[in-house]
């Protein structure tokens, strides 16, 4: 990709997101739309710099449950996705149990985790995380363990290629672009996950408690820049996590 269709690319959604927080102030102002129900969006702004300090602190606490809940989830998924690519009947032992993780309210699982590590503790935040993340990482991987060629089985067998071998040196490296998609799609229900989860008690340090917090209050526009703030974090992760991407793909095309 050359440097003109990259800042194509990257001025089509900046100009398109400024045409709409501009029709966005137009409306809240011509209408005169009472902050309750929609602030404007110079209101959040000026909401968001006045609180900038809390909004940092609470973004930190939620994202470093995100970024713990991420890693657990993505090791976890990547383990048992090789151990169910390996041994097949285990693979059709969990496809049920991944399909009833993958419907599973995060509403349901955040007070169960709770009543089991305490309210207080960040345990039962991470692990819902951990849970949200587990899914797609374990379902990309597997899919890019299967995605080998037969000839390329066909070469490892015929040099001897122990199954260890075989997973380090073929099935492991192909499956590299599926596992970071999987990261990619992981890292926003990460921090999507951790936010719902504050929602049912604990410590009021997260922005998901922030937000509750503000809105009973009736300071509906710091709640919408503790929102803009929950919006950025979810940002960062997702892209750290495409650049990640990315650059593992230019390396293995060589450019």
């Amino acid at each position: 990709m050359n440097a003109g269709s990259t800042a194509r690319t990257l001025l089509a959604p900046v100009v398109l997101g400024a045409a709409a927080i501009a029709l966005w102030q137009l409306l809240v102002v011509a209408f005169q739309v009472e902050p309750f129900l929609v602030p404007s969006p110079s209101g959040i702004a000026g909401a968001f710099a006045d609180t900038a300090s809390g909004i940092m602190e609470a973004s930190l606490a939620t994202g470093l449950n995100a970024l713990i809940g991420l890693l657990i989830g993505a090791v976890l998924g990547i383990f048992v996705a090789i151990i169910a690519n390996a041994l097949t009947f285990l693979d059709r032992m969990l496809v049920p149990l991944v399909a009833a993780l993958a419907v599973i309210p995060i509403v349901a699982l955040a007070p169960i985790f709770y009543a089991m590590f305490g309210a207080a503790a960040e345990t039962g935040r991470q692990l819902v995380a951990a849970v949200a993340v587990f899914v797609p990482m374990y379902l990309n991987t597997l899919h890019g363990l299967r995605q080998v060629e037969p000839v390329h089985r066909d070469l490892m067998r015929s040099y001897a290629a122990t199954k260890e071998q075989t997973n380090r040196m073929l099935l492991i490296p192909g499956a590299i672009p599926y596992v970071l998609t999987g990261l990619k799609i992981g890292s926003s229900l990460a921090v999507i996950s951790a936010l719902i989860a504050e929602y049912f008690g604990g410590p009021a340090k997260g922005l998901g408690r922030a937000i509750t917090s503000s809105a009973a209050a009736s300071n509906y526009t710091v709640a919408w820049a503790y929102v803009l703030g929950a919006v950025l974090l979810g940002t960062v992760f997702y892209g750290v996590t495409a650049a990640l991407e990315s650059f593992s793909h230019r390396h293995r095309s060589g450019t």
